[in-house]
Formats: C-alpha cells, structure tokens, sequence
C-alpha cells in the first residue's frame, strides 16, 4: 500500500462562524524556548536571505531572522554583533564547536542546527553536545525532517523547535534528484500529534499568505520563509538592471553548485538551483501584508490566536476544478 500525502494545494479551509469585529483582536504570539514572537515568521538561514540588515528588521518587526552559516566563522561573528542579533546558523561536522563557541561569545542565543537531513546521528551528537555543554542557556532550532518519527527524535535529542520539511523549496531539487520527500503540509500535520513540546517550523512548498495560514492550522507554530523575503532591499547581494529596466536578485539554494563553489569551492550532491527574481523593495511591505493576511485567515474561523485556531481549523480536500476556481481565474480566460 501507498500512503497517500497532500500538499498546500490540495486542501482549503472552512470558513466558520465568527465574531471578530477587527483584525487587531487576533494575536499571532508564539515561543521558541524563552523567546517569544510577535510575528511567527522565520526568515532562512541561506545566503541571499539573511545576514545582518534581514536579521535586524525582522526582529525589529516581532519575527525572528537566524543569519547564515556559510562564511568563516568571523564573518558570521561579525554579522551577529550589528545591534540586536542573536540567531545563527551552524551545522554538524567540521568546525562546528568552535563555531558555536565563538558565536556565544558574540551574543548567540538562537542557535540553528542546518541540515538538509537532520534525522541522523550526527544531528544527535551535535544537539546533546549543545545541551550539555550550554544547558538552557541557548534556544535549540534543528532540522530538517520530514517525519513523525524524526520530529519526535530530534525533540528528544534537546532541539526546542523542529524545522519541518524536506525538498518542497522553490529552489529545491531533493526530490527530482534522490527521489526523497514528502509534501511540507503532509509532513506537519504528521507532526502535530506528536507527543512532543518542541515547536513545528514549517519550511518549504510556502507560497503565499494562504499556505502559511494552512501551515499554522495544520500544526505548525512558526513558518520558515526564503523566496517569500528574497529579492529585497534586506537580502543579501545586489540589485541586477537589464536592459528593460527591469531589476532583480539572485536568489539560491544552498545546495546549488554556485552556492557550493562560493563556501566551500567544490560541488557535491548538487540539490537545489541559482536563479534571479523580480526586486521587491524592502520586505517590511512583505512582512506587513503577510501578518494582515494571516490575521484575515484566523477570522475566518473565528479564532484569535493561535492555539485557538489550530483546535477550531477544519480542511477539506479540494480538486483541480477547485484549485482553479480558487485562484484569479478571470485572468485564464474563464
């Protein structure tokens, strides 16, 4: 037998009664650790997503912003100190203790465990190194996985919040290229009855404000964000103009062969893409849209928090006529 899984597209929410009078009744506060988040929006931890100035305005905007590991270590010590930063990425092997180590010096107090498989051992070894070594002293982010099992595993290893999801990134070619993955949304939801207190990230397959909805009320308490931020004034690198006076970005993953050239100068497993997207200005325009929007969606089922709408959200499946008729059809021609 084959399991069946579902992505974003896939399903709807049922509108409920409500009786909101205004968005600015609904809170979308949630906790990583001792941290609390005004906005449950992480922005990733990739090189043309977050460094120092995506950092600082997404946590000056109640969100949380964990700059990129794919420097030296000084140069990732130098990003943490602009201000108020605190998250960073690090990953499991090489100079992974000294990293943290230098980092901690620097004012870390969010750190991002960032592997591509995280259900492994030395994911394990890394998060019990962590939780020995700096106790509750650090708020633990792990990931990524794609199961109940591994959610479950790496909550037990010490992670404080799980990133969920594996091969559903725009830039993401996990799938085509190992032929491993499950949708994001099937694999959260998977995760929410996990007898677990560690938070779900989802990450991954977020496309718009109605999937990070979908997200939150099949489980998830954050969503990690990369194309959604990228190709800002924030993001790192610089604005491209053709000659149709068009601007852009490159925006890439980090499995990408020029990602891979940039850190580390050779390629390996080659599993995700460079590209450029369309230049968006500055992504506190995104960040506002997006909490107004996620704000709407709890309205819709008569839910002011979080927590409360995640016990009240109600799916239904919804087929390729629908998703049709969901989206601005008018400009299909029907």
């Amino acid at each position: 037998m084959f399991e069946e899984t579902f992505s974003f597209d896939d399903v709807l929410l049922l509108p409920l009664r409500s009786d909101i009078e205004s968005r600015s009744e609904i809170g979308l506060e949630s906790r990583i650790g001792t941290k609390e988040y005004s906005l449950p929006i992480i922005s990733s931890p990739m090189d043309t997503v977050t460094e120092s100035l995506m950092a600082l305005t997404m946590n000056e905007y109640g969100a949380l912003g964990i700059v990129h590991r794919y420097c030296s270590i000084e140069e990732q010590c130098v990003m943490l100190t602009k201000g108020v930063i605190t998250a960073a990425a690090v990953g499991v092997s090489g100079d992974f203790k000294q990293r943290v180590s230098a980092l901690v010096e620097s004012g870390l107090e969010t750190v991002c465990v960032d592997v591509a498989h995280g259900h492994h051992s030395m994911t394990e070894s890394a998060l019990k190194y962590l939780k020995d070594t700096y106790d509750s002293s650090l708020s633990i982010i792990a990931g990524n996985v794609a199961t109940p099992e591994a959610f479950k595993d790496l909550s037990d290893w010490g992670a404080d919040a799980v990133r969920v999801g594996i091969g559903g990134g725009s830039i993401c070619s996990t799938r085509t290229q190992t032929g491993h993955g499950v949708p994001t949304f099937h694999s959260v939801l998977g995760c929410k009855y996990v007898d677990s207190d560690a938070k779900i990230i989802a990450d991954g397959g977020i496309k718009t404000a109605g999937d990070i909805v979908k997200a939150i009320a099949a489980g998830a308490d954050f969503v990690m964000l990369g194309s959604m931020l990228a190709g800002t004034d924030e993001s790192p690198g610089q604005v491209f103009v053709t000659s149709e006076s068009k601007k852009y970005k490159v925006y890439r993953g980090m499995a990408s062969e020029e990602a891979q050239l940039a850190w580390r100068g050779e390629t390996r497993s080659l599993e995700g893409i460079s590209t450029t997207i369309p230049y968006k200005g500055s992504v506190i325009d995104i960040l506002e849209n997006l909490k107004q929007n996620i704000r709407s969606g709890l309205s819709y089922s008569g839910s002011r928090t979080i927590k409360e709408f995640q016990a009240k959200a109600k799916f239904i499946r919804q087929t390729s006529a629908s998703i049709t008729e969901s989206g601005t059809h008018i400009l299909n021609g029907r």
